[in-house]
């Protein structure tokens, strides 16, 4: 397999081949959609607010000028959320509900007043207020008091974004939040995003893959054990029967045999 630092060399000159003299406005075949996970210290409490009883879940979304790793159609880089990014998608009041794995019913929306969103020098900050006699919230907040779950996500598309001159890193300059979704996620198993679920995409996908790619995740399944013990063994050569004996058959020898003897 191909150490990571070669992976990151060559996708970056095979995105600067394919840009030529046009700058690469955005990561080729990224999704439009995408989902982008930060640790981060949530919070739950009970709170009173408009005379009722509330769970108030807080903590940030994203977190700003941290790169992490992404995969374009060319391999890995590293995205980074620019400062500012969510400034002007905060400024139109976009709709957008709190619910856990980007998934089920919301629990909290800015329509109806119970989410809050904000941006600092930290990132993407959200307050959710929660209605403690939901099933699906008494659930999330055990989860979040034992620490089962300790990530949060949200969900955006880029407006405007910039690659570096080598094409190594990729700063989304703006995102929109329009009828997107911020909350936690499960540590590693949001459904959304396993092995499972993506495995159609991955199939649907393989025409399609640069070479880079597909020469990558060639040499991994090739490495996998589990594959390798299910590879077929060719069968072995069937025996190449042997010619028939030149001359008489030992049948006819035996019958000429015993005629002689009964002459004597």
């Amino acid at each position: 397999m191909t150490d990571m630092a070669t992976l990151r060399a060559q996708a970056a000159a095979a995105r600067s081949t394919e840009a030529g003299t046009t700058t690469m406005a955005v990561p080729r075949d990224r999704p439009a959609e995408a989902e982008v996970r930060f640790s981060t210290q949530l919070r739950a409490k009970k709170v009173l607010r408009d005379e009722l009883e509330w769970y108030e879940v807080e903590g940030y979304a994203s977190s700003f000028e941290r790169g992490y790793e992404m995969w374009d159609a060319f391999g890995p880089y590293t995205e980074v959320v620019a400062k500012g990014a969510a400034d002007a998608t905060l400024a139109a009041d976009p709709e957008v509900v709190f619910r856990f794995n980007h998934a089920g019913t919301p629990m909290a929306s800015t329509r109806n007043g119970r989410l809050e969103l904000w941006a600092d020098d930290t990132g993407l900050g959200q307050r959710a207020w929660l209605n403690p006699k939901r099933s699906d919230v008494q659930l999330l907040i055990a989860a979040i008091e034992d620490q089962d779950v300790r990530e949060q996500s949200f969900m955006f598309r880029i407006t405007a974004g910039t690659w570096s001159p080598d094409y190594t890193e990729y700063r989304i300059n703006s995102f929109d939040l329009e009828r997107g979704d911020v909350g936690p996620v499960t540590y590693g198993a949001n459904p959304h995003t396993t092995v499972s679920a993506r495995a159609g995409e991955f199939l649907a996908s393989i025409d399609h893959m640069s070479p880079l790619v597909a020469r990558e995740a060639y040499a991994r399944l090739g490495a996998r054990a589990d594959l390798r013990s299910m590879q077929q063994v060719a069968p072995a050569t069937a025996p190449v029967p042997e010619a028939p004996a030149k001359g008489r058959s030992v049948s006819m020898l035996r019958t000429r045999l015993l005629v002689a003897q009964s002459d004597d």
